[in-house]
């Protein structure tokens, strides 16, 4: 069995040769007695190409469990991976043809919020399982609408309304300035934004700039939440523009108050490249440990993960934090195919990723728990606050949940 790629019209895949097994079963495509076929859109191109080494990483977990462990079940993983540059157009025309051509058995972990919105309908429409979706977005858990929809990590809305809670009763005569990108992410972070800080809380609001993920830099937008007096700066961004406002913010002299939206709080994709002297201070939320963290150093699954780094990935860079969340929603994805046993069909993957109850995995910061339920459909709704120290995320105060805020 070997690693590949190969060119695929713009994109590039990222394929895992099946091998033999024996066993019997029930089936939907993608799946046989010896294979289960999974597909992926990632952007290992464009403006978030940072997070890329998710895909990567991932491809290098199913060749090791391939090689050590036979595949899951028996059955060896065939793993494509498509480069859709995180433009949704793109991501629509390489999902249908992993359904359509390839005939995946499922699309696991497609990354983007504005991607996964444009191919939502139709792999609901084919029954395909559109499964933990790489994005925090309130959307996928409505599983009335969309059953064949299920999200992963906390959603936006409810990061934003912690973020909100927590500035207001620990920031005094908080003036905020928000920069946000120009999509649904967005306007879930800030829709979740508003509800924490009620509706006398939004004339605390004093700029409120956005950006496309087309444009080269955010400089003007922080200029501008910079001149409107603001003290606090609520940071929606991706990787690339979250590393180009922190190092803007601390070039200009403007000292806010600093929060980060978790999908940003990455110390190698968006911190190192900031600079750690820019950041001390910010603010974000976790639900995973700080691999790089001395901390963590004696703690067994920390331990576990950097061997199967050095040993399948060693060219990554540890310090980004797609590296870990990659982890850990593939241990996710392993633990559902093997309840799933010898019944691969994608109704049972539904039903399996629709009944976790109180799973603990690795990398999870201690009392963190999956849970989902056919009317629950958000798998991980648990966060602890963090700020940077020096430079490493050190977490502080109580577990928080979608259902304590």
């Amino acid at each position: 069995m070997k690693l590949t790629r190969r060119s695929v019209l713009a994109g590039a895949s990222i394929a895992i040769l099946s091998g033999r097994a024996h066993a019997a079963g029930k089936y939907s495509p993608g799946a046989s007695d010896t294979e289960i076929k999974i597909g992926q859109t990632m952007p290992y191109s464009g403006n978030a190409s940072a997070y890329g080494v998710a895909g990567r990483n991932q491809a290098a977990y199913f060749r090791m469990l391939n090689e050590t462990q036979g595949g899951i079940n028996g059955r060896k993983i065939n793993f494509i991976s498509l480069d859709d540059g995180y433009s949704p157009p793109k991501t629509v025309e390489l999902t249908r043809q992993l359904v359509e051509r390839d005939q995946v058995l499922i699309d696991f972990y497609p990354l983007g919020t504005q991607c996964n919105t444009a191919i939502q309908k139709y792999l609901n429409q084919k029954k395909v399982p559109q499964l933990f979706v790489a994005s925090g977005a309130s959307k996928w858990g409505k599983p009335k609408e969309f059953p064949w929809t299920i999200g992963w990590q906390p959603d936006y809305h409810t990061e934003g309304v912690i973020y909100a809670k927590h500035l207001k009763a620990n920031v005094k005569d908080p003036k905020i300035a928000i920069l946000r990108q120009n999509d649904d992410m967005g306007n879930d972070y800030l829709d979740g934004f508003y509800e924490g800080l009620g509706e006398d809380g939004k004339k605390l609001i004093v700029a409120d700039a956005t950006y496309e993920v087309t444009d080269p830099t955010v400089d003007s937008q922080i200029l501008q939440l910079r001149n409107s007096g603001a003290n606090t700066f609520f940071n929606v961004t991706t990787p690339k523009f979250a590393a180009q406002a922190i190092k803007k913010v601390a070039e200009i002299g403007w000292k806010p108050n600093h929060y980060l939206v978790a999908v940003a709080a990455s110390l190698g994709a968006v911190i190192r490249p900031a600079g750690f002297d820019n950041a001390q201070g910010i603010i974000t939320s976790q639900f995973l440990k700080d691999v790089t963290d001395p901390r963590w150093d004696n703690d067994e699954d920390v331990k576990v993960w950097r061997k199967f780094m050095a040993d399948w990935n060693p060219t990554a860079n540890v310090m980004e934090g797609s590296n870990v969340s990659s982890y850990v929603v593939i241990k996710g994805l392993e633990h559902v195919l093997r309840k799933c046993g010898d019944d691969l069909t994608r109704e049972n993957i539904m039903r399996q990723a629709a009944s976790i109850k109180d799973l603990e995995l690795p990398l999870m910061l201690p009392g963190i728990k999956v849970n989902t339920s056919p009317t629950n459909f958000y798998p991980i709704n648990q966060l602890r606050m963090a700020k940077l120290e020096g430079e490493h995320w050190v977490v502080f105060g109580e577990t928080m949940s979608r259902d304590a805020v």
